[in-house]
């Protein structure tokens, strides 16, 4: 049931014919896990926390610096030096009171994947690393989690929705991650966000994406990302799709699958 506050809180939200009361108490129901507290995630955390998300948690271990503030809207310059978790749970705090904040100030690894993610119904990977990303999607396959995923570049960024537990209208597997970029590009060939830059607003725009894609994936309206790639460009402010499709070699749900547990990312 939704309070009279939240009523009124939501009520653009509940006047939308594809979201309305059940909608919005779906999102209430809801919990999502948010990797990373950075330009992705801290625009993602605030839009579904207004949105009325009923529990958000996130899992960063590090500090806010002063470079982070050109994107990472969720923090402010007095919060230079704290823990992320910790001055993300006040500015949510701030903007909405009925969400339930849990921060989970510790570095995503083997060991901790599965626990975290299987406390949650769905994940946004905002991490700024190739091997959290490929951890994080094979974690919520062995979880059985659908993942919501995102990466930034310079002026460009992608979006999409991996859900390769389930099947699809076919009866066949969902693409996973390794599907769409079956090996990681070789190290020093994509450079750091210190080193090429990003631009912030973009960031801002990718991790509203990823909220918005985030309620649908909740309320269950419109065409998701499953199998599709959203790609934009900045520059010319250019979106594209890319349409991708489930590799009968990957080794999650592939033809002759090979990996059975996280036991390949433990160095």
């Amino acid at each position: 049931m939704l309070s009279p506050d939240e009523l009124e809180r939501y009520a653009r939200h509940i006047v939308l014919r594809d979201v309305g009361g059940p909608g919005q108490a779906a999102l209430k129901k809801a919990s999502v896990l948010v990797i990373g507290a950075g330009g992705l995630g801290a625009p993602a955390l605030m839009y579904l926390a207004a949105a009325g998300i009923g529990t958000l948690g996130v899992v960063d271990d590090d500090v806010v610096s002063l470079s982070n503030l050109q994107r990472q809207v969720i923090h402010a310059t007095p919060d230079i030096g704290r823990h992320k978790v910790e001055s993300a749970a006040e500015r949510i705090s701030q903007l909405n009171p009925h969400v339930r904040f849990v921060g989970h100030a510790t570095w995503l690894n083997a060991d901790n994947a599965l626990g975290l993610i299987g406390d949650y119904d769905l994940v946004l990977d905002g991490s700024d690393n190739f091997a959290t990303r490929y951890l994080v999607s094979d974690a919520c396959f062995f979880a059985k989690k659908p993942l919501i995923t995102a990466a930034l570049g310079t002026f460009d960024g992608s979006l999409t929705t991996i859900r390769a537990h389930e099947k699809n209208e076919k009866g066949e597997f969902n693409p996973t991650y390794r599907c769409l970029f079956p090996d990681a590009p070789p190290p020093g060939t994509v450079p750091a966000c210190a080193e090429a830059g990003v631009m912030g607003a973009l960031a801002g725009v990718m991790g509203s994406m990823m909220a918005l894609e985030a309620i649908r994936e909740i309320v269950g309206f419109g065409e998701g990302l499953v199998g599709r790639l959203l790609m934009i460009d900045a520059r010319a402010m250019r979106f594209e799709t890319l349409r991708y499709g489930r590799d009968p070699a990957n080794p999650l749900n592939g033809d002759g699958p090979v990996m059975s547990d996280l036991s390949a990312h433990r160095t």
